[in-house]
């Protein structure tokens, strides 16, 4: 289940990504919602939500790389479903942006992160940065709820507590 959701993410990410460098041109907004939602395309050397680190993309490139291939190793283990979604989201959108920095210009290992989602006054992202936030919080939740929904389910499962 976990290398589905991680391959759907990167792929959906890619292709989406495809298609904004084909429509639109870098730094030219195109008004979804008035100037409150806009696409606007850029290439990101640094963090996610093209938020600094220009000077780091080799060390952005080494940590997803390291992620993905950890949640890989990892996922066998996974107990909790909920949290295995989201460390599935969390590397689907890790090997989106991978992807880029392997792949883009400048060249392999140092590829500028295709972004193009532009809400507000909210820094620029892609479906990989919103992954990897959903991912975090889905994550979380489950960590934070796993007791809980084991109690439940096993006094589902239990019949001397019906």
């Amino acid at each position: 289940m976990m290398a589905v959701i991680v391959i759907v993410i990167a792929a959906i990410d890619q292709a989406v990504k495809q298609l904004m460098l084909s429509w639109l041109n870098p730094g030219e907004a195109v008004a979804v919602i008035g100037d409150w939602f806009r696409f606007y395309l850029l290439f990101n050397p640094g963090a996610a939500f093209s938020m600094g680190g220009e000077g780091s993309t080799w060390l952005f490139t080494t940590i997803q790389l390291g992620f993905v291939v950890g949640v890989a190793i990892a996922a066998p283990r996974m107990k909790d479903r909920w949290e295995a979604v989201g460390l599935a989201m969390l590397a689907g959108g890790a090997l989106g942006n991978l992807i880029d920095r392997l792949l883009r210009e400048p060249g392999f290992w140092f590829g500028h992160v295709v972004d193009y989602i532009s809400v507000g006054n909210f820094a620029v992202f892609n479906i990989a940065d919103a992954s990897i936030t959903v991912g975090v919080v889905v994550f979380i939740v489950a960590m934070l709820t796993e007791e809980r929904r084991a109690k439940h389910e096993q006094g589902s499962a239990d019949p001397a507590s019906s």
